[in-house]
């Protein structure tokens, strides 16, 4: 072989620099779609090296990219690395997994409804907003203000600060800013304030109250429906603040949101046999007696 048939065999096996470039989509749409496509699933989680190899893209092009779809909410980022985010789940007429969240959520709002007599909420967070997905109640539901499809601060109710409490404090920043807007003259004002009050519920084990905070006379309880990597709703009781005793109910709050987590995520624990749900009990508990309690009933959370 002569050197000249050499020289054209390694030029035409090894493109320039150039030609591969050139080789990439010339579109951020394609890039973006290329990237959005490598998520072969609903539940799909990968990494920044994964995305970067089923799409065969520059690794700092794809981290420059995952970085504006998550601002977007087009992806999420988490310790395990990215998902679909809200705005991708919900394409084509899907809602981002809420039928789901309902259907496994319905019998356990009717049951906490028939032992207690109180309102039940099921909501999930949107932006700094919640969301409600079911209200179950009788004849105090008809006096909230509150409504199928409504949307409220999450940092007024004990469901929104459920939820927050188990998402990144930075993230809470940059929702909220320094000032929050208030619903009631006792809803929480001060982002240092409210990073307090969402530890404080973490130290509870995840249990959130609310006393006249999004509606004056309103007064509820609340525990987040988690996920692998944070909260995907929150299921609340709420009642006449003059009446309610809120730290009666609370194990049952607690022990429903819980059950849903396990029915959405049967991978985080084996659902209980045969379960029956506890009498609701006669006396107050102490604020010593509820953490002891809380912290036996969601022990799989630590």
């Amino acid at each position: 072989m002569t050197i000249v048939e050499i020289n054209d065999t390694m030029t035409t096996a090894q493109p320039t620099s150039a030609q591969a470039k050139k080789d990439l989509p010339p579109s951020m749409v394609e890039r973006m779609t290329l990237i959005l496509d490598a998520f072969d699933g609903r539940a799909a989680r990968l990494t920044l090296e994964e995305v970067a190899c089923r799409t065969q893209l520059p690794r700092s092009t794809v981290h420059r990219i995952l970085d504006q779809l998550v601002k977007l909410d087009w992806v999420d980022h988490a310790s395990f690395g990215y998902c679909l985010g809200r705005r991708a789940l919900g394409l084509g007429g899907g809602d981002g997994g809420h039928s789901q969240i309902r259907e496994a959520a319905a019998p356990l709002l009717h049951e906490l409804h028939l032992q207690t007599g109180m309102v039940v909420h099921l909501s999930v967070l949107d932006g700094r907003e919640t969301v409600y997905l079911d209200k179950v109640g009788g004849r105090f539901a008809a006096a909230l203000p509150s409504r199928v499809g409504g949307r409220v601060l999450a940092h007024s109710t004990a469901g929104g600060k459920a939820m927050l409490a188990w998402i990144d404090p930075e993230r809470v920043d940059a929702l909220f800013g320094a000032t929050l807007p208030r619903c009631t003259e006792n809803t929480i004002a001060e982002i240092g304030i409210l990073h307090q009050e969402l530890n404080r519920i973490r130290q509870r084990r995840g249990l959130a109250f609310e006393r006249g905070e999004s509606a004056r006379g309103l007064a509820c309880v609340a525990a987040a429906i988690r996920g692998h990597e944070g909260p995907v709703g929150s299921i609340a009781l709420c009642g006449d603040m003059r009446t309610a005793q809120l730290e009666r109910v609370a194990p049952l709050v607690v022990d429903a949101a819980r059950e849903v987590s396990r029915s959405l995520y049967p991978e985080l624990g084996a659902p209980r046999r045969g379960r029956k749900a506890p009498p609701i009990p006669t006396n107050t508990f102490s604020a010593d007696t509820m953490d002891r309690l809380l912290a036996a009933s969601t022990e799989q959370w630590i």
